[in-house]
């Protein structure tokens, strides 16, 4: 099972140009992805730089004929002109898909500092292994305590998941929506955290837990004490002049045995972030 997650920052490369079809030929270019989980997805947003005034989410189900397309709109308004514009994460995938939900993530005051609502969005999958739950999200960047809240919301999104696979309610066959659905422990979170690995919402992420329910970065799994590759501030420097990673993939103890490749694109400009590959064998 091969993964990609990219910030995409609205499809606009370093070129300024807004381009689906690049970003999308950009990752095929690196695997023949099952899940491709994206954020910063615009819809109707034309003052975005590059221009992003059209429905993203609708021209990536376009280009990717086969695949089932979720969005999670972190920010949904109306625009000066009336215009609803959305804002959020995108999982597409070609796997069977059992369950699909959209959290919102905390979002306390934070005075005078610049934020906006930010969500998870998690799809349940069938693989050739079982089950599995991808969970993608982007968290705050400018507010520490708006990201420190979301990154232990994350985590308990997946205790709460692995308790229901533990103890999974009656069994319904009705065909309404309280029917059963597919429980699991096994999953992988992604996305952008704006966050690095020295920051304690990288560790509250990982805090290990006696019910075996904790969530591992799947480069130090990997790779062990290696340097993260950088996936922000490579070639953009508005932000930061040096490089750093703040766009992992978390994975669940019971998949470190099955993880065969960690890997950042660290040479395309087609955003302002770098891509993330993980394959599980």
């Amino acid at each position: 099972m091969k993964l990609i997650t990219w910030n995409v920052q609205w499809f606009c490369g370093l070129d300024g140009v807004v381009s689906v079809e690049r970003v999308l030929s950009e990752a095929r270019a690196m695997a023949d992805f099952d899940v491709l989980c994206l954020q910063e997805v615009a819809v109707n947003y034309p003052r975005l730089a590059g221009d992003a005034g059209f429905d993203q989410v609708e021209r990536v189900r376009q280009l990717l004929p086969g695949f089932e397309v979720f969005f999670g709109a972190a920010v949904d308004e109306l625009g000066p002109d009336g215009q609803r514009q959305r804002f959020g994460n995108l999982i597409a995938t070609r796997l069977p898909v059992t369950q699909v939900q959209h959290h919102a993530l905390p979002y306390p005051a934070d005075v005078g500092v610049s934020s906006m609502p930010r969500m998870c969005t998690s799809a349940t999958v069938l693989t050739a292994t079982g089950p599995l739950r991808i969970m993608t999200t982007h968290l705050e960047y400018f507010s520490k305590r708006q990201r420190l809240a979301q990154a232990n919301a994350l985590r308990d999104l997946h205790a709460q998941a692995c308790a229901q696979a533990a103890q999974p309610p009656r069994s319904d066959d009705s065909g309404g929506p309280f029917r059963s659905k597919p429980h699991t422990i096994s999953a992988l979170l992604c996305g952008d955290f704006n966050f690095e690995a020295t920051d304690p919402a990288y560790a509250c992420i990982q805090q290990n837990r006696p019910d075996a329910t904790s969530l591992l970065d799947a480069w130090r799994v990997l790779h062990g004490d290696a340097p993260h590759d950088p996936t922000f501030h490579v070639f953009d420097k508005r932000y930061g002049p040096e490089p750093v990673c703040c766009d992992f993939v978390f994975a669940s103890a019971d998949l470190t045995n099955r993880i065969s490749c960690v890997h950042v694109n660290i040479d395309t400009r087609a955003s302002d972030h770098q891509p993330v590959l993980i394959e599980l064998g």
